[in-house]
């Protein structure tokens, strides 16, 4: 019986990959597909709170090693945040971030707790040891025109 499942199975499996290929021959998926639905969403600006976050790399070396880090991208069309999460000896948290924008306040903020951070020449800026868990990242930047603005991330892990 396991033997006629398993053949079964594998019949199956067969006839899916043939349907697969055939329509990726006669109607594939627009290669700008994905962007064009990041697009679609930015244009609708459901909530600031789809600020396009992108998982740009993640090196999970093994589950909460030592080696563990993600970089993150945050956008909402005018400024660009970029974030590395690294893994400190202790357990905690850093968090390097790089920000397009004249920033003039930036905090890391996790429930009532914030970390603040001085924006850098270049605009970087880091937060050390930080305690895991979900965060978010709210700053106050110099627009284009001059006038100031909130600019406020998804929450993230770090």
């Amino acid at each position: 019986m396991e033997t006629d499942q398993n053949a079964d199975f594998a019949a199956d499996a067969a006839l899916f990959a043939r349907m697969r290929r055939m329509w990726e021959e006669v109607d594939p998926a627009p290669a700008d597909l994905v962007d064009r639905m990041v697009a679609a969403v930015a244009v609708e600006d459901l909530s600031r709170e789809y600020a396009l976050l992108t998982l740009v790399e993640a090196s999970l070396a093994a589950v909460r090693g030592e080696s563990d880090s993600a970089t993150l991208q945050f956008s909402d069309g005018e400024t660009s945040v970029l974030l590395h999460v690294t893994v400190t000896e202790d357990g905690g948290r850093r968090v390097d971030g790089w920000v397009d924008a004249s920033a003039l306040a930036i905090r890391l903020v996790q429930g009532e707790r914030e970390w603040p951070a001085d924006p850098g020449e270049h605009g970087r800026f880091a937060f050390d040891e930080v305690t895991p868990g979900m965060a978010r990242l709210r700053l106050v930047v110099r627009a284009a025109d001059g006038a100031l603005r909130d600019f406020q991330t998804p929450q993230f892990e770090v």
